[in-house]
């Protein structure tokens, strides 16, 4: 069995008005002290300024996974903290519930003992770690105009009367800054020369046919290749890995595309002739879909020469 880095971290919750980050390595969240006396472990907290994290929602199963996980994208920061002495799981347990409940955050799912995999051998859990361990978790959300907030909390020792130990994650939902991956000269030539283009800079979230915000670089420099040739008509055809069914997969690569097409004609004036939404889902692979790295490039978007 895994053996776990000593960690703690008590709640106190500051004014919600502000997000930024210091410049110097973080010992703690600009919105969460951590407990007088504890001390970061394993070097200074992590601050992750776009990443993804599955909040767990659920009880551990007898698979050893979450019943239920959240999908959260955004700013993400990790910090594990030691325990100050004489303070139990159940004190500093309740220190963040009570702090987290006063600063308006609703709890999503908490649990105590098996239900959070404690004493079920070789059972994981996306942020307990090592199911050996008593304790007890919490993940909560505080809703804010300028963007949800979540909380993973996870507090647990060895044994009762050791003072265990604390993982804290806070993540602030907000879109990925956008990085224009997508040029126009290189979308030309590759149409003029192969007759299609890959484009990887258009987004969806899982599941989901609605174009994401962050999606605009590319579909401008799209925009722009359309409109320095006038004769060129394109299909727009969308690309799936191979998770799930291939009906599915087919459907929702072509409710995709035709997506693009409608944010293409009404947002930047593309005449709609000009525009043919297809979808092929995971029947045209780039890469094996043995790895995350193969899916990745097999989720894409191919601009076809009609």
């Amino acid at each position: 069995m895994r053996k776990l880095r000593s960690v703690i971290a008590v709640l106190l919750i500051h004014a919600l008005s502000s997000t930024v980050f210091a410049q110097e390595p973080l010992d703690e969240h600009p919105l969460v002290k951590k407990y007088p006396g504890s001390e970061s472990m394993g070097g200074p907290p992590s601050v992750r300024e776009f990443d993804e994290f599955e909040l767990s929602v659920g009880p551990i199963t007898k698979a050893g996974k979450p019943a239920k996980t959240q999908h959260l994208e955004g700013r993400i920061f990790s910090a594990d903290y030691r325990n100050p002495a004489n303070r139990s799981v159940l004190e500093i347990y309740k220190n963040y519930e009570q702090a987290l409940t006063r600063a308006g955050f609703q709890s999503l799912y908490a649990c105590n003992g098996p239900e959070c995999g404690a004493g079920q051998q070789g059972e994981a859990h996306p942020t307990l770690r090592d199911p050996s361990y008593v304790r007890r978790y919490l993940a909560a959300k505080l809703s804010r105009p300028e963007g949800d907030v979540y909380v993973s909390l996870a507090v647990q020792a060895q044994d009762p009367r050791q003072t265990g130990d604390t993982m804290l994650d806070v993540i602030e939902v907000n879109p990925m800054e956008s990085k224009n991956l997508v040029d126009v000269a290189a979308l030309s030539d590759s149409v003029m020369r192969t007759g299609h283009a890959a484009v990887y800079g258009i987004y969806f979230d899982t599941g989901k046919a609605d174009v994401k915000p962050e999606s605009d670089a590319a579909l401008k420099e799209i925009a722009k290749l359309l409109q320095q040739d006038a004769k060129l008509k394109l299909y727009v055809v969308g690309h799936a890995d191979n998770q799930g069914t291939l009906e599915s997969n087919i459907d929702l690569s072509r409710r995709r595309s035709a997506a693009i097409v409608q944010v293409l004609t009404a947002k930047y004036g593309v005449a709609a002739p000009r525009l043919t939404g297809q979808g092929v889902g995971p029947l045209s692979p780039v890469a094996p879909n043995d790895t995350e790295e193969g899916r990745a490039k097999n989720r894409r978007v191919e601009l076809v020469k009609q």
